[in-house]
């Protein structure tokens, strides 16, 4: 079965920008997918376990073949967990607003906690990295209110797009449609850029 895992960095409700296209998009979604299974994660619910000292010396454990105990064991417990859901799904929607310049540290933690030897990557001494997280697709919505990619440097930078993007990728998600809605609120009326991010949130939907 198709299952779509929405998965929210923002926590700014019914005020937010990336939810209300991801909204769009999960409606138009449902009405061309509906046998499809929709899970929603929301990053700030409180489920979203830690990456302290016990998971961080349960992963190096793991790295030198070795079975995490104690404390380090349950920290790698709750790390799993959380991989197993994400890696149940078969497509990933992602809301994410820019926050200084980069994405919100919660969906850095998501990163932090998943991103484990065995379960989102395979590593090689010769060859490096292999992604594990293959034949999946992911739809993900940009937000920003500030920078542009037709501004100028004193409008920031996009350390969003490119570190989020090229984590997908790494960890083996190679299919990737991208959504943005980044108006300067500061100059220009954001409606145009709202209704056509809409617009282009329903079309991806209907082929996701």
């Amino acid at each position: 079965m198709t299952r779509l895992l929405h998965i929210s960095s923002s926590p700014r409700g019914q005020a937010s920008e990336s939810l209300a296209i991801a909204a769009t998009f999960l409606e138009a979604y449902a009405e061309t997918h509906p046998d499809a299974e929709v899970d929603r994660f929301d990053l700030w619910d409180g489920s979203l376990p830690e990456f302290g000292p016990d998971a961080a010396a349960a992963k190096m454990a793991v790295f030198a073949g070795q079975a995490p105990t104690g404390a380090q064991a349950a920290a790698w417990q709750a790390a799993t967990d959380t991989f197993h859901r994400v890696a149940a799904a078969t497509h990933y929607l992602f809301s994410v607003p820019m926050w200084n310049h980069g994405v919100p540290y919660i969906l850095k933690q998501l990163i932090d906690v998943i991103s484990q030897p065995g379960l989102v990557f395979s590593f090689d001494p010769e060859h490096g990295y292999t992604g594990l997280l293959t034949g999946k697709k992911a739809a993900v919505i940009y937000t920003g209110a500030v920078w542009g990619p037709d501004r100028g440097a004193a409008f920031g930078h996009d350390l969003q797009q490119p570190y989020f993007d090229a984590w997908l990728r790494w960890a083996g998600v190679d299919d990737i449609t991208t959504i943005r809605f980044q108006p300067n609120l500061a100059t220009a009326d954001p409606e145009t850029g709202r209704q056509a991010a809409h617009a282009q949130a329903r079309e991806a939907a209907k082929t996701f």
